[in-house]
């Protein structure tokens, strides 16, 4: 009797453990179709060695989806078309990014979301295709091994045959020049000893002149106060010939008043008199050069009789 009740414990255990993970079964089935995705496609124009389908998607860091398909893109085999499914609870806005990542250094690839600003509509508003298209941002890897390229295109240029030529015959001339100077090391002494003789003579020159810029202006210094004075008094002296003048015209105003009024008026006919006198004079005068008898006689004068 107590192994057939051993016997059927253990059956009941099985039985109801089973039943267990049917129910579990059930309802993770159930939890599973009551999420909602959305389906995208990212386009990619580089390599995406690494990723895989299941590989994972993250939004800032968090799994919000995961890769359903993989395939090239039959109009340009440079592209990769990668189909992914992601919460539809997921703000995928117009200026989302996706771009390559890794989850650390021996990590697999995934695909990281980006960016999506609040005010920037959801983009199935905006793309009404099956697949949105989510568009591409270079990853960091792709950034290095670009630049990588680059620069060792850059280094191929830099070291080219012409380019080495030219370095070698850059050194050999400054190891001639090197030689050069070694051989007038003498010359280059003498120069230099001439060079600090000058600057000691310019030294004492400066200071020559800073000495007599010094008593040039000292004297000016002493000077200034007898040189104000007198300028001070040239001053008034002009200030009281002004007054004096002033005063002057104040008091004789009337009379420079007359005189604008009547005798300017009177000069005209006066100088054309005197005109007319001055030529009547010349007149006088051209007479009595050329027959000052007659001019004071008022006659020819007789000749006198010369017998013959």
């Amino acid at each position: 009797m107590e192994t057939k009740a051993n016997y059927v414990l253990i059956g009941a255990f099985t039985i109801i453990a089973s039943l267990g993970l049917l129910m579990f079964g059930l309802w993770s089935a159930k939890f599973s179709s009551d999420r909602t995705w959305q389906r995208y496609q990212i386009i990619f124009s580089e390599a995406v060695t690494g990723l895989s389908v299941g590989s994972p998607v993250q939004y800032n860091g968090i799994s919000v989806g995961s890769v359903t398909r993989l395939s090239i893109a039959p109009d340009d085999p440079s592209k990769v078309i990668a189909q992914v499914q992601i919460e539809s609870g997921t703000p995928i806005k117009v200026d989302t990014r996706a771009r390559l990542a890794i989850t650390s250094v021996t990590g697999p690839t995934i695909i990281q979301l980006s960016g999506g600003s609040p005010d920037t509509p959801a983009l199935t508003s905006v793309d009404k295709r099956d697949l949105p298209v989510i568009q591409t941002a270079p990853s960091a890897l792709q950034n290095i091994a670009d630049t990588a390229g680059r620069l060792v295109e850059r280094l191929d240029q830099l070291l080219s045959d012409q380019n080495v030529a030219e370095i070698s015959t850059a050194l050999s001339n400054l190891s001639s020049l090197s030689d050069s100077l070694a051989d007038k090391d003498h010359g280059v002494e003498t120069l230099l000893v001439s060079i600090r003789d000058a600057s000691q003579q310019l030294n004492a020159t400066l200071a020559t002149t800073n000495g007599t810029i010094q008593r040039l202006d000292q004297n000016v210094i002493r000077e200034l106060p007898g040189v104000v004075g007198k300028l001070e008094s040239t001053l008034s002296k002009i200030d009281s010939a002004a007054g004096n003048a002033d005063a002057l015209l104040g008091e004789n105003r009337a009379a420079f008043n007359s005189f604008a009024n009547d005798g300017l008026a009177q000069l005209g006919p006066t100088l054309t008199e005197l005109r007319n006198l001055t030529r009547d004079l010349r007149r006088i005068m051209d007479r009595m050069e050329s027959n000052p008898r007659r001019f004071l006689l008022g006659r020819d004068v007789p000749k006198e009789f010369e017998p013959e």
